[in-house]
């Protein structure tokens, strides 16, 4: 007589903060022009920035590691022109306005291997208040002309303005 022991469906040591993927799309059946893969940590407590997230420090915006943000085609990215590729996507909280970077160094863990010298584009955008949400979410919100990508989390929203070449085309 044979047995074996299986452990193969013995899921130990599960990450606690999944991850999450997000496209933008400029209608339902276009293309994707922008896709964010990120952890969802839960909130510890209801104010998050400035306590389990401390405000005027480099963030990995999310959990595990480095968010990553993939734009399929040439983006201002607030202010800036950022071309098609993927970068990690790097915050610094503070209470009344976020720092957003765009870093070259992808493939990372937290912000352990963030190096400004690899940064590709560096914007500074308000802080706002919203209901309650119990987990890190980003999403996207589109705008007459172009879109907000929005970093949400407790009672903080961070909106960050993109724009494609179409929508700043159709302004004129």
């Amino acid at each position: 007589m044979f047995t074996q022991n299986s452990t193969s469906q013995c899921f130990t040591e599960l990450d606690e903060n999944p991850h999450d993927i997000v496209y933008f799309r400029s209608s339902k059946f276009s293309l994707p022009e922008v896709k964010v893969v990120y952890g969802r940590p839960d909130a510890q407590d209801k104010t998050v920035f400035g306590t389990q997230i401390p405000y005027g420090k480099i963030w990995r915006t999310g959990s595990n590691e480095a968010t990553e943000i993939k734009f399929y085609q040439d983006i201002m990215f607030g202010n800036k022109f950022v071309e098609a590729g993927t970068y990690a996507l790097y915050t610094i909280p503070n209470e009344n306005y976020w720092t957003i970077i765009l870093n070259k160094r992808t493939d990372t863990y937290g912000a352990f291997f963030y190096n400004p010298k690899d940064n590709i584009a560096i914007i500074t955008v308000p802080a706002g208040e919203g209901d309650m949400l119990e987990n890190f979410t980003i999403a996207f919100t589109s705008k007459e002309y172009g879109s907000q990508m929005v970093l949400a989390w407790a009672k903080t929203r961070i909106k960050v303005p993109l724009y494609t070449e179409a929508s700043l085309l159709s302004k004129i």
